[in-house]
């Protein structure tokens, strides 16, 4: 059995949660099965039975509305990922940048087609201050994909229902696989004094990690800044804009805040893991989380998590076991929940313990593998 992944991220060109994902899903997939997958970038890569390919943008289709150009990038990305023949069983596509592209090679190929959200673009308005109008376009290739697809992989449950409600799909066409963690890399590891001194970071912080969007709530954190134990850092590890406004809103945000360190570079895992591991607690204020890839990677270092009561969250972080539930948009029950994790030490310590063994025991990167293998069989024999 062979797949063909088709989405815009893979390393080292990932900016969210989908590339992540992928990056995971199609290595420990490759122990079972042959895959390819492509992808927006220059990659070229061949191991044992992955071969990951990139792909760039038509030089010649400039835009003159930048905000378009985006758009015009995917389009003709799509199309030259497509113009290679495709010779696998299934093909697979990520978000909305790989879903029009699955469409279509459905068609042209006649192969079976797999579409897993990682996110829906009804419910990112925010998206029209990156894209202007081409939003709509966005949103129409999603919806191409998605009610044309042979199966849907909802990242949680709360994704599924989302789905049934904004798209003509069936209920029997929605397989709920969430993401997952590699157990072997994320863990407990001591950050080194080498990273703490390039950046300034003191012994006691909270960490956010995550991208400069609407989406992910950051603002709300810095709110609560003024009301977070002054003598505790807040350390921001935020790259991957949306759009630079919002980015730029942000920094004058935060230029107010003298217990805030905003880390802009792009870190190497190794690096974001002994961020997680030394922080006191971690926080994900999203106000949009369909599932929230870095509350696993929270929980695998054993560190307590403060995050908002929405989407695929709930279906990660249990309440007053490894973490604190606030609701979102609420910089005062951030400070508040952050303020009683950093004031009882055994209280993180039994969180985070608890964090650990909750991912060990349902979101290895081996079990989601085994349970696509089985949702692509469904679909061939």
């Amino acid at each position: 059995m062979k797949v063909t992944f088709i989405a815009r991220e893979y390393p080292p060109y990932v900016y969210g949660g989908a590339g992540v994902h992928l990056r995971y899903l199609a290595q420990n997939l490759s122990k079972f099965i042959d895959v390819e997958v492509r992808c927006f970038g220059d990659q070229d890569i061949k191991e044992k039975n992955l071969r990951i390919t990139g792909y760039k943008p038509s030089e010649d289709i400039k835009c003159n509305e930048k905000k378009f150009q985006l758009l015009f990038n995917t389009f003709t990305t799509n199309l030259g990922l497509l113009a290679d023949e495709i010779n696998s069983d299934i093909v697979h596509t990520h978000t909305w940048y790989g879903h029009f592209a699955g469409f279509l090679a459905k068609k042209l190929y006649n192969i079976p087609f797999v579409a897993t959200s990682h996110s829906l673009e009804p419910l990112r308005p925010w998206k029209e201050d990156q894209l202007g109008s081409a939003y709509q376009v966005s949103a129409w290739m999603e919806k191409i994909g998605l009610e044309n697809a042979d199966k849907i992989v909802a990242v949680s449950k709360m994704m599924k229902q989302d789905i049934m409600k904004f798209f003509n799909v069936k209920e029997e066409n929605i397989v709920v696989i969430h993401n997952g963690i590699d157990l072997n890399k994320w863990k407990f590891t001591p950050i080194a004094d080498a990273l703490k001194k390039r950046y300034s970071i003191k012994d006691d912080y909270i960490l956010f990690v995550g991208r400069p969007t609407p989406q992910k709530g950051m603002e709300y954190l810095i709110d609560a800044a003024d009301l977070i134990n002054p003598s505790v850092q807040i350390v921001f590890a935020a790259v991957g804009a949306d759009t630079k406004d919002y980015e730029d809103r942000m920094s004058e945000k935060v230029k107010t805040k003298k217990n805030i360190l905003w880390i802009h570079e792009l870190l190497k895992e190794e690096e974001y893991i002994q961020l997680y591991s030394a922080a006191k607690v971690f926080v994900c204020p999203s106000i949009y989380e369909p599932f929230g890839i870095i509350n696993l990677e929270a929980m695998a270092t054993e560190k307590p998590v403060v995050a908002s009561k929405v989407g695929g969250i709930l279906e990660v972080v249990m309440h007053n076991q490894t973490g604190i539930f606030v609701e979102p948009a609420n910089p005062l029950q951030i400070a508040n929940a952050v303020n009683e994790l950093l004031n009882d030490e055994n209280k993180r310590k039994k969180f985070g313990l608890a964090g650990r063994k909750r991912v060990e025991q349902y979101f290895s990167w081996k079990k989601i593998a085994l349970q696509t293998k089985k949702l692509y069989e469904s679909l061939l024999f």
